[in-house]
């Protein structure tokens, strides 16, 4: 058993002062104690949010972070689709050991930066010859395995990969992502699930990585007949030829098809829809699917921006996530998604919600909107029968020290960064305490020697 004693944790209702929470050995919390005078237990001399939720990772792509920033001066014009090309040299080359050495690395970093649970979009599946492994899950393993290694809850998301585009056979290019049709997927699936079974740290999700990615009658049959109570993943909408060549190939738009086919709900999670009519971005927030929004990966693609000031005035749900991992702060990620639409709209109430406060609304969207997306339905921040995990803010820091408590979470979300995180707690255990992290040394040597041998850098 463990006993923490908190100086301000956060709940639903508002900021509970002097807090003593205690967790049994596998971190599930056992009582919380407002006004706690108990001296005893670990003494967190900070503000507790909710640990957060990281709902969109692919691992594999940290390894080429901020390595497609020099522009060739010939020829076309930079853009994802360019970009796509690199990233799927870097697919090709990477082992199950430089997997699970990546991962290790980049989950060691969410943990610092205040992270306590990850949603794993996986699709480099096969052998660099794009031969299935013996071990159908080998890679998913490798990523179950790094979050274990550096301390995070990770929700494996084993993606439906099946065609090079609409209409279109893989590339070689593609060839380690492919399920040839959805008998192979499921057994994928299957396997996916033995790798997450009795591990406290990790659970299944499901998915398809687009709609160019899978046949039309394959995601039907998918999201009908494939498991019901799994948080679906697509990315969906992302860039205009991929509207384009929907529309050409099916006589409709992406999310369109979706709405009139499927019947979404809170269970699935539409990544980027950054290219939306007004009628899907109702029909998204009317069908109580969730949209997840990475702004660090969707700027540095040049993706555009999601209608989010519409989506939310019609009470639509939303997450972060980092997906490429060119940035890995949620502080970060959410002030880019604000000051965003605040440019185009020229409105500074975007994330507010119906009370005005936009510090409250978004630590109330990434945190249930972010556990939606890992297949946990928990709204209450911390309550009693469920693991403890939390980032702590250091109370001492500027514009935190002095600030009354109903400013205090649009100060930290509106000035923060990771300096201001000084503790990260994953199921009842301090990965992250300011100064020390778990495995450390280990992970970045491995990480530095995989990098090494890759090459790029």
């Amino acid at each position: 058993m463990r006993k923490y004693l908190i100086n301000k944790l956060l709940q639903n209702d508002g900021w509970k002062d002097n807090v003593l929470i205690e967790v049994d050995e596998k971190g599930i919390i056992l009582r919380i104690n407002e006004n706690s005078v108990d001296k005893e237990g670990e003494h967190l001399k900070g503000l507790c949010l909710p640990g957060f939720q990281n709902a969109h990772s692919h691992a594999f792509q940290y390894a080429m972070a901020g390595l497609a920033e020099n522009h060739s001066s010939l020829g076309a014009r930079d853009d994802f689709w360019s970009w796509r090309e690199s990233m799927y040299q870097l697919a090709l080359s990477i082992s199950p050991d430089d997997m699970e050495a990546i991962a290790t690395m980049l989950y060691s970093e969410m943990i610092r930066h205040g992270y306590t649970n990850v949603a794993e979009f996986h699709y480099l599946h096969h052998d660099k010859n794009g031969t299935p492994y013996s071990n159908l899950s080998e890679m998913g393993e490798r990523l179950v395995s790094a979050a274990n290694t550096a301390g995070i809850n990770i929700t494996l998301v084993p993606i439906f990969y099946q065609k090079g585009g609409f209409g279109k056979q893989p590339t070689s290019g593609q060839r380690r992502f492919i399920s040839q049709d959805i008998e192979q997927y499921l057994r994928l699936l299957e396997a996916s699930e033995k790798t997450c079974q009795n591990k406290t740290h990790a659970n299944l999700g499901i998915g398809i990585h687009s709609m160019r990615g899978v046949d039309t009658e394959n995601i039907k049959l998918l999201a009908k007949s494939g498991p019901q109570k799994l948080p679906f993943h697509i990315h969906v909408s992302e860039q205009l030829k991929e509207i384009e060549d929907c529309i050409n190939h099916i006589g409709k738009r992406p999310v369109e098809w979706l709405l009139d086919n499927i019947s979404l709900n809170e269970n699935y999670h539409l990544v980027h829809a950054t290219h939306l009519t007004e009628e899907e971005t109702i029909g998204i927030a009317s069908s109580r699917a969730n949209v997840v929004l990475c702004p660090t990966t969707e700027g540095n693609l040049g993706d555009g921006l999601f209608p989010l000031l519409n989506y939310t005035e019609h009470n639509g749900k939303w997450s972060i996530g980092t997906d490429s991992h060119v940035g890995i702060n949620p502080f970060e990620e959410i002030r880019l998604l604000d000051y965003g639409q605040r440019l185009t709209t020229h409105k500074r109430d975007i994330l507010a919600g119906v009370n005005g406060k936009s510090g409250e609304n978004v630590i109330k969207q990434v945190t249930e909107t972010g556990r939606r997306a890992m297949g946990n339905y928990q709204n209450n921040y911390f309550e009693v029968g469920t693991p403890f995990n939390a980032c702590i803010i250091d109370s001492n820091s500027p514009l935190i020290a002095s600030t009354s408590d109903s400013n205090l979470l649009s100060s930290i979300i509106y000035t923060a960064d990771v300096r201001q995180i000084s503790h990260t707690i994953v199921n009842g255990k301090v990965i992250w305490d300011g100064e020390k992290l778990k495995n450390r040394t280990v992970i970045v040597d491995k990480f530095n020697r995989t990098l090494g041998i890759l090459g790029g850098r």
